[in-house]
Protein backbone atom coordinates (compact mmCIF):
# COMPACT_ATOMS: atom_id res chain seq x y z
CA UNK A 1 0.00 0.00 0.00
CA UNK A 2 1.47 3.54 -0.99
CA UNK A 3 0.23 6.84 0.06
CA UNK A 4 -1.20 7.70 -3.43
CA UNK A 5 -3.06 4.05 -2.99
CA UNK A 6 -4.34 4.83 0.53
CA UNK A 7 -5.27 8.99 -0.67
CA UNK A 8 -6.79 7.35 -3.52
CA UNK A 9 -9.17 5.35 -1.39
CA UNK A 10 -9.86 7.53 1.35
CA UNK A 11 -10.21 11.03 -0.42
CA UNK A 12 -14.08 10.79 -0.92
CA UNK A 13 -14.74 9.00 2.19
CA UNK A 14 -12.95 11.91 3.88
CA UNK A 15 -14.71 14.57 1.79
CA UNK A 16 -17.98 13.25 2.78
CA UNK A 17 -16.93 13.08 6.30
CA UNK A 18 -16.45 16.36 6.23
CA UNK A 19 -19.50 17.56 5.12
CA UNK A 20 -21.23 15.43 7.83
CA UNK A 21 -19.29 17.13 10.31
CA UNK A 22 -20.00 20.75 9.10
CA UNK A 23 -23.68 19.68 9.13
CA UNK A 24 -23.47 18.38 12.47
CA UNK A 25 -21.17 21.32 14.03
CA UNK A 26 -23.85 23.23 11.94
CA UNK A 27 -26.62 22.10 13.60
CA UNK A 28 -25.11 21.88 17.35
CA UNK A 29 -24.32 25.73 17.21
CA UNK A 30 -26.58 27.49 15.90
CA UNK A 31 -29.47 25.66 17.52
CA UNK A 32 -28.02 25.18 20.62
CA UNK A 33 -29.13 21.70 20.50
CA UNK A 34 -30.05 19.58 24.06
CA UNK A 35 -31.03 15.65 24.91
CA UNK A 36 -30.90 13.43 22.12
CA UNK A 37 -30.00 15.47 19.03
CA UNK A 38 -26.92 16.79 20.83
CA UNK A 39 -26.09 13.19 21.26
CA UNK A 40 -26.21 12.17 17.88
CA UNK A 41 -24.21 15.23 16.49
CA UNK A 42 -21.83 14.32 19.22
CA UNK A 43 -21.41 10.69 17.87
CA UNK A 44 -21.06 11.71 14.19
CA UNK A 45 -18.70 14.60 15.35
CA UNK A 46 -16.41 12.27 17.33
CA UNK A 47 -16.53 9.58 14.07
CA UNK A 48 -15.48 11.60 11.50
CA UNK A 49 -12.95 12.94 14.12
CA UNK A 50 -11.85 9.12 14.64
CA UNK A 51 -11.88 8.70 10.67
CA UNK A 52 -9.65 11.55 10.61
CA UNK A 53 -6.98 10.41 12.70
CA UNK A 54 -6.65 6.79 11.39
CA UNK A 55 -6.28 8.58 7.55
CA UNK A 56 -3.33 10.55 9.40
CA UNK A 57 -1.71 7.66 11.52
CA UNK A 58 -2.36 5.38 8.49
CA UNK A 59 -0.45 8.32 5.87
CA UNK A 60 2.80 8.46 8.84
CA UNK A 61 2.85 5.10 8.92
CA UNK A 62 3.41 3.88 5.25
CA UNK A 63 5.30 7.51 4.71
CA UNK A 64 8.45 6.06 3.43
CA UNK A 65 10.64 8.50 5.29
CA UNK A 66 8.03 9.71 8.41
CA UNK A 67 9.32 13.04 9.83
CA UNK A 68 9.61 14.37 6.38
CA UNK A 69 6.00 13.06 5.83
CA UNK A 70 5.46 14.62 9.12
CA UNK A 71 6.92 18.07 8.35
CA UNK A 72 5.18 18.58 5.31
CA UNK A 73 1.70 17.63 6.42
CA UNK A 74 1.09 19.92 9.02
CA UNK A 75 -2.08 21.18 8.04
CA UNK A 76 -3.19 17.31 7.75
CA UNK A 77 -2.02 17.05 11.60
CA UNK A 78 -4.37 21.01 12.21
CA UNK A 79 -7.37 19.02 10.94
CA UNK A 80 -6.86 16.51 13.16
CA UNK A 81 -5.91 18.50 16.15
CA UNK A 82 -8.60 21.46 15.34
CA UNK A 83 -11.86 19.94 14.64
CA UNK A 84 -12.99 23.41 13.24
CA UNK A 85 -10.73 23.17 10.16
CA UNK A 86 -11.95 19.64 9.01
CA UNK A 87 -14.37 20.88 6.76
CA UNK A 88 -11.49 22.14 4.74
CA UNK A 89 -11.40 18.85 3.28
CA UNK A 90 -14.30 20.58 1.14
CA UNK A 91 -12.22 22.18 -1.11
CA UNK A 92 -10.92 18.90 -2.50
CA UNK A 93 -13.54 18.24 -4.19
CA UNK A 94 -12.41 21.57 -6.46
CA UNK A 95 -9.55 19.03 -7.44
CA UNK A 96 -11.84 17.30 -10.04
CA UNK A 97 -12.88 20.46 -11.71
CA UNK A 98 -11.00 20.90 -15.23
CA UNK A 99 -11.23 24.58 -16.22
CA UNK A 100 -10.29 24.86 -19.81
CA UNK A 101 -8.39 27.80 -21.14
CA UNK A 102 -6.11 28.28 -23.91
CA UNK A 103 -2.63 28.56 -21.95
CA UNK A 104 -1.22 26.93 -18.70
CA UNK A 105 -1.03 29.87 -17.19
CA UNK A 106 -4.79 30.85 -17.22
CA UNK A 107 -5.57 27.11 -16.28
CA UNK A 108 -4.05 28.21 -13.38
CA UNK A 109 -5.40 31.19 -12.24
CA UNK A 110 -8.67 30.20 -12.52
CA UNK A 111 -7.77 27.30 -10.50
CA UNK A 112 -6.37 29.97 -7.40
CA UNK A 113 -9.26 32.14 -8.22
CA UNK A 114 -12.04 29.23 -7.57
CA UNK A 115 -9.51 28.22 -4.40
CA UNK A 116 -9.43 31.13 -2.53
CA UNK A 117 -12.96 32.05 -3.35
CA UNK A 118 -14.26 28.69 -1.79
CA UNK A 119 -11.77 29.14 1.21
CA UNK A 120 -12.44 32.39 2.03
CA UNK A 121 -16.38 31.91 2.07
CA UNK A 122 -15.57 28.82 4.12
CA UNK A 123 -13.23 30.11 6.19
CA UNK A 124 -16.05 33.22 6.77
CA UNK A 125 -18.42 30.50 7.84
CA UNK A 126 -16.39 28.35 10.29
CA UNK A 127 -15.01 31.24 12.07
CA UNK A 128 -18.29 32.40 12.64
CA UNK A 129 -19.73 29.32 13.97
CA UNK A 130 -16.16 28.89 16.08
CA UNK A 131 -16.92 32.21 17.22
CA UNK A 132 -20.25 32.15 18.06
CA UNK A 133 -19.74 29.12 20.21
CA UNK A 134 -16.44 30.79 22.58
CA UNK A 135 -18.08 33.62 22.98
CA UNK A 136 -22.53 32.55 23.77
CA UNK A 137 -21.54 31.38 27.15
CA UNK A 138 -19.65 34.55 28.44
CA UNK A 139 -21.83 37.54 30.39
CA UNK A 140 -19.74 39.92 28.96
CA UNK A 141 -20.14 38.82 24.95
CA UNK A 142 -22.08 40.73 22.38
CA UNK A 143 -21.64 37.97 19.83
CA UNK A 144 -24.47 36.13 21.07
CA UNK A 145 -26.36 35.20 16.85
CA UNK A 146 -25.61 33.35 14.27
CA UNK A 147 -25.92 37.03 12.32
CA UNK A 148 -23.94 39.04 14.41
CA UNK A 149 -20.96 36.22 14.30
CA UNK A 150 -21.50 36.09 10.20
CA UNK A 151 -20.88 40.19 9.86
CA UNK A 152 -17.89 39.73 12.77
CA UNK A 153 -16.53 36.83 10.33
CA UNK A 154 -16.42 39.01 7.22
CA UNK A 155 -15.65 42.44 8.06
CA UNK A 156 -12.80 40.48 10.25
CA UNK A 157 -10.92 38.68 6.68
CA UNK A 158 -11.38 41.95 5.08
CA UNK A 159 -9.89 43.60 7.88
CA UNK A 160 -11.92 45.97 7.86
CA UNK A 161 -12.69 45.98 11.81
CA UNK A 162 -15.54 48.36 12.58
CA UNK A 163 -15.79 47.13 16.22
CA UNK A 164 -19.20 46.85 16.65
CA UNK A 165 -19.00 43.62 17.18
CA UNK A 166 -15.43 42.11 18.88
CA UNK A 167 -14.83 38.62 20.59
CA UNK A 168 -14.37 38.75 24.58
CA UNK A 169 -13.31 35.48 25.65
CA UNK A 170 -9.52 33.76 24.89
CA UNK A 171 -10.89 31.04 22.36
CA UNK A 172 -12.56 33.39 20.73
CA UNK A 173 -10.02 36.08 20.19
CA UNK A 174 -7.58 32.91 18.96
CA UNK A 175 -10.67 32.69 16.37
CA UNK A 176 -10.35 36.05 15.06
CA UNK A 177 -6.66 36.04 15.18
CA UNK A 178 -6.78 33.05 12.90
CA UNK A 179 -8.94 34.51 10.73
CA UNK A 180 -6.99 37.24 10.36
CA UNK A 181 -3.90 35.69 9.52
CA UNK A 182 -5.75 33.02 7.01
CA UNK A 183 -7.58 36.05 5.25
CA UNK A 184 -4.69 37.85 5.07
CA UNK A 185 -3.09 34.96 3.35
CA UNK A 186 -6.38 33.90 0.95
CA UNK A 187 -6.94 37.39 0.05
CA UNK A 188 -3.18 38.12 -0.90
CA UNK A 189 -3.20 34.93 -2.87
CA UNK A 190 -6.58 35.87 -4.77
CA UNK A 191 -5.55 39.47 -5.09
CA UNK A 192 -2.20 38.57 -6.64
CA UNK A 193 -3.21 36.60 -9.21
CA UNK A 194 -6.09 39.03 -10.63
CA UNK A 195 -3.59 41.93 -11.08
CA UNK A 196 -1.34 39.15 -13.15
CA UNK A 197 -4.05 38.76 -15.16
CA UNK A 198 -5.13 42.21 -15.64
CA UNK A 199 -1.53 42.44 -16.62
CA UNK A 200 -1.42 39.70 -18.66
CA UNK A 201 -4.83 41.31 -20.46
CA UNK A 202 -3.83 44.77 -20.43
CA UNK A 203 -0.42 43.26 -22.45
CA UNK A 204 -1.69 41.02 -25.13
CA UNK A 205 -1.75 42.13 -28.75
CA UNK A 206 0.88 44.56 -28.05
CA UNK A 207 3.99 42.29 -28.60
CA UNK A 208 5.17 44.13 -31.26
CA UNK A 209 5.72 47.71 -28.84
CA UNK A 210 7.81 45.64 -26.13
CA UNK A 211 11.86 46.28 -26.62
CA UNK A 212 13.60 43.66 -28.09
CA UNK A 213 16.57 41.94 -25.77
CA UNK A 214 20.01 41.63 -26.36
CA UNK A 215 19.58 37.61 -26.85
CA UNK A 216 16.84 37.96 -29.30
CA UNK A 217 18.88 40.26 -31.38
CA UNK A 218 21.83 37.61 -31.39
CA UNK A 219 19.57 35.17 -32.12
CA UNK A 220 18.73 37.04 -35.09
CA UNK A 221 22.47 37.69 -36.06
CA UNK A 222 23.02 33.91 -36.27
CA UNK A 223 19.74 33.09 -38.18
CA UNK A 224 20.95 35.92 -40.83
CA UNK A 225 24.40 34.50 -41.26
CA UNK A 226 23.22 31.26 -41.40
CA UNK A 227 20.73 32.23 -44.13
CA UNK A 228 24.15 34.18 -46.36
CA UNK A 229 26.31 31.24 -45.88
CA UNK A 230 23.79 29.23 -47.62
CA UNK A 231 23.69 31.72 -50.43
CA UNK A 232 27.74 31.80 -50.83
CA UNK A 233 27.60 35.31 -49.69
CA UNK A 234 30.41 36.75 -47.02
CA UNK A 235 29.49 36.79 -43.64
CA UNK A 236 28.02 40.22 -42.40
CA UNK A 237 30.57 41.97 -39.75
CA UNK A 238 29.81 41.31 -35.92
CA UNK A 239 28.20 43.94 -34.22
CA UNK A 240 30.14 47.21 -32.43
CA UNK A 241 31.50 46.06 -28.99
CA UNK A 242 30.09 47.60 -25.89
CA UNK A 243 33.02 50.54 -25.80
CA UNK A 244 32.11 51.28 -29.24
CA UNK A 245 35.47 49.94 -31.33
CA UNK A 246 34.80 49.22 -34.74
CA UNK A 247 35.38 45.47 -35.03
CA UNK A 248 38.41 43.94 -36.33
CA UNK A 249 38.48 43.41 -40.29
CA UNK A 250 38.02 39.64 -41.32
CA UNK A 251 41.32 37.92 -42.65
CA UNK A 252 40.83 36.73 -46.18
Amino acid sequence: MTEERWQALTNWPLIVASLLFTVAYSWQVIAELSGPPRIVTGVVIVATWLLFVIDYLVRLWIAPQRSRWFRRNLGTLAMVAIPALRPLRLLRVLTVLHVMRRTAGAALRSRIMIYGAAAALLLIYLAALSVLEAERASPEANITSFGDALWWAFVTITTVGYGDYTPVTVPGRLVAVGLMVGGVAVLGTVTATLSSWVLERAAAGHDDEQPATKAQLQGISTQLEQVARGFGAPAPLPARSDDGTPPAAPIG
